[in-house]
């Protein structure tokens, strides 16, 4: 048996210092050399460093970002020979990596190096499960080792930094970029958070095989009003504090030296022009020392927004704001020397801009070792390993979900039963990797069919039709998957969303399968043969109809390079799904925002009242699946929860252990799952919070104990004073399997 407890340290979000020691001192040592930098610095190369620009020497995909790449090589070299770029992101090579390094090193005035930044989510050439779909394993060394192994392909191809990991908490699946972070809780959102950042920056930021880690969006950007990407939001300090800052205040205290401002506004004020948000929170409260770089254009979009005037006036409230690095607008470069020059912003604000960003190339080894992954042995060496193809796949099975499984349908057998594949990813393999996997070795992708052949002991008798495409219909595909469906003895059924509807700008109204493959699976389930889903999505859908209805269905997300044979592991039981849902599956698209951790209201619903509750006329307010489901090839059974007391003391301890028993005839990993509702408070609080989990293995018929230790800083909310805090009273608590069910206790917190 193996145990693990996570408990929720850190999870309310308390002040936090600056980064780690070890980096402060590597920083440090370089403090006179800086300050040399600086006072020597005319004002256009301090512009120059707070300035980032595409990597045009290097090769990089198109479509990345709006608008198109300057492809003139020479205007950036000698804008880099002048002094007048900090930084270059999206390319990737270790060779070209040199040659721009050198212009800066060789050919500028001051040889000030140049930090190489890159848009890797979860993999560089080997590409990891999604975020979204690798929080799912709930298994935070997992998540540690994929980014150390993304880090180490993307150090080693001349990268220094990545604009990850994304630690919006997202609460509305219509939101395209839900796929992107770990879901809708906060707890589990501060745990991946902290796990990613470890992982880039690994034990020494200045190793070239780790990368500066970058939380973004800074903050609340995954509040977007209705799931709109770059809509506004807007909500109470309580919320804003108690939910969608703790991940950020997590990834600090790991060490990460960077932030994004986010593309939204907060309450009114863009965040990429907050002061109160990048200045008066994040540095005068928090003591975050690193720098902040725009997103893509962020800082001229205040604009749009209605905030600023013009380019001038936007890079004027952006950079007094505490937005250090303008990506890709040009617009500091352009207009922070007549700034300075007419008083509008004073050189004190400039030059402590450009001293957090020497200082961040410090704590990377910048200084002393400028070409660091600049060697194409190396990169061919780490780059595509086996090593890190097989903890693709590990990390691809242990991704998995298993929502249902009725009649045991899972495991499939290897021999002796026909089975059809079906559905528009069966072969494909552009969208095994998923969204924002930019750098992929697309012929490194294994699809489904090529999983399932690999794993069968007869392939011959898997039979393979795509049936339709990703949002249109294929003539005669419905009836070609009829004839094989028909012919089999289990249909494998591969649908729902396409790489590029779960991703940046691809909010939708309605989160449903799309209508042709909703149809192809009417059509596959009324042959009466027993139908297995694998469900490719990057958020919660709203399932229905014969989707619904299957026997099986499994959450495969987008599991990245090895996707085919990690499902293939699963599905023919070489490995049990053990897989638990990071954000809720809802019943209806209309639902949205929905979430666990939601208010009671003063009429909520009742298992047996419903009349004037809140709910909605078409269904309850319960979930499909709720937030932390998942099953595994084996039943298990909770027992009652056993307390050490029924009271916790104000600085003591509070036990609580369940007795969980595996009455099938597999092992089977479970994850216990510790919630809490504070029942009288001086702010409503949710109806649950999950505050640890522990996964624990359990043989056949055998029975293990979860336990638990709860203190009063468990406890804690964000006050009216916004300080932490909590009151004496009684509380409930479930030791689940998920968020909507399981054995309930209570116990009472004394002063």
């Amino acid at each position: 048996m193996t145990r693990r407890t996570l408990m929720a340290a850190g999870a309310m979000g308390l002040a936090l210092v600056a980064a780690p020691r070890a980096l402060a001192r590597r920083a440090d040592s370089h403090r006179a050399r800086i300050d040399d930098l600086i006072a020597r610095m005319t004002i256009q190369e301090k512009a120059g460093q707070l300035t980032l620009f595409n990597d045009p020497f290097r090769w990089r995909p198109g479509n990345v970002n709006p608008g198109d790449f300057d492809t003139d090589q020479e205007k950036t070299a000698q804008q880099i020979r002048d002094g007048h770029v900090g930084a270059l992101f999206n390319g990737v090579g270790a060779e070209q990596a040199r040659y721009a390094q050198r212009l800066a090193l060789e050919e500028s005035r001051l040889g000030i190096p140049m930090l190489f930044a890159a848009d890797i989510i979860h993999g560089l050439r080997t590409t990891f499960p999604v975020p979204l779909g690798e929080a799912a394993s709930w298994d935070l060394d997992l998540a540690e080792r994929t980014a150390r192994a993304a880090a180490a392909e993307g150090g080693a191809s001349g990268i220094h930094q990545t604009y990850a990991p994304m630690v919006d908490v997202a609460r509305d699946q219509r939101w395209g970029r839900v796929v992107e972070g770990a879901g809708e809780d906060v707890l589990l959102n501060n745990l991946f958070a902290a796990a990613r950042t470890r992982g880039f920056q690994g034990d020494d930021l200045s190793d070239p095989l780790s990368l500066l880690a970058t939380p973004k969006h800074f903050a609340a950007y995954g509040a977007a009003e209705a799931g709109l990407d770059y809509n506004t939001t807007d909500m109470s300090e309580q919320t804003l504090r108690g939910v969608h800052l703790p991940p950020f205040q997590a990834a600090f205290e790991a060490g990460a030296l960077c932030t994004m401002s986010a593309f939204n506004d907060l309450n009114g004020v863009p965040t990429s022009g907050n002061h109160w948000l990048l200045t008066e929170i994040l540095r005068d409260e928090w003591g975050f020392t690193g720098f902040v770089v725009s997103d893509y254009t962020s800082e001229r979009e205040l604009i749009a927004h209605g905030f600023a005037e013009d380019d001038r006036d936007a890079a004027r409230i952006a950079l007094t704001a505490g937005v250090d690095m303008s990506m890709q607008s040009g617009i500091y470069l352009a207009h922070i020397p007549d700034l300075v020059d007419s008083g509008d912003v004073s050189m004190e604000v400039v030059d402590r801009a450009v001293r957090r960003v020497l200082m961040t190339k410090a704590a990377l080894g910048l200084f002393d070792d400028p070409y660091r992954g600049t060697d194409p042995e190396v990169e061919r060496r780490v780059v595509r390993s086996q090593a890190h193809r097989d903890l693709a796949r590990e990390a691809g099975r242990k991704s998995v979900v298993l929502l249902k499984n009725d009649n045991n349908l899972l495991p499939l057998p290897k021999s002796g039963k026909r089975i059809a594949l079906i559905g528009p990813f069966v072969d494909d393999r552009s969208n095994v990797f998923g969204p924002w996997s930019i750098f992929a070795d697309r012929e490194m992708g294994v699809t489904f069919e090529e999983g399932f052949r690999a794993a069968l002991t007869d392939p011959s008798l898997l039979t393979v039709v795509k049936g339709s495409d990703v949002e249109t219909p294929l003539d005669g595909g419905i009836e070609a998957a009829v004839a094989a469906a028909q012919g089999a003895d289990v249909v494998v059924l591969a649908i729902g969303e396409s790489h590029n509807m779960s991703a940046e700008a691809q909010s939708r109204v309605n989160i449903v399968v799309p209508a042709p493959q909703q149809a192809l699976a009417e059509a596959v389930a009324a042959t009466g043969k027993p139908v297995v889903v694998l469900l490719k999505t990057g958020r919660a859908l709203e399932l229905s109809g014969a989707v619904k209805d299957a026997a099986a269905i499994m959450v495969t997300w987008f599991l990245g390079s090895e996707e085919g044979n990690a499902a293939a592991d699963v599905i023919f039981g070489d490995h049990a799904p053990i897989g638990r849902l990071p954000i809720s599956f809802a019943h209806l698209s209309g639902q949205q925002p929905y979430y666990y951790s939601r208010k009671a209201t003063g009429r909520p619903e009742l298992p047996d009242e419903s009349e004037y509750k809140a709910r909605f006329r078409e269904t309850s307010n319960t979930a499909l699946y709720p937030f932390g489901h998942g099953i595994g090839y084996a039943p298990v059974r909770y027992g009652n929860i056993v307390l050490g007391s029924e009271t916790l003391s104000w600085d003591g301890e509070l036990t609580a252990s369940v007795r969980v028993t595996n009455t099938g005839d597999r092992p089977v990993d479970e994850v216990v799952q510790l919630y809490v509702r504070d029942r009288v408070a001086s702010l409503t609080q949710p109806e649950r919070l999950l505050k640890a989990f522990q996964r624990v293995t359990v043989a056949p018929g055998e029975t293990v104990e979860a336990a638990f230790t709860l203190t009063r800083q468990d406890l804690l909310f964000v006050g009216r004073d916004m300080t932490p805090t909590v009151e004496p009273g009684w509380f409930d608590l479930w030791l689940a399997p998920n968020a909507q069910s399981g054995p309930h206790s209570q116990f009472r917190l004394v002063r």
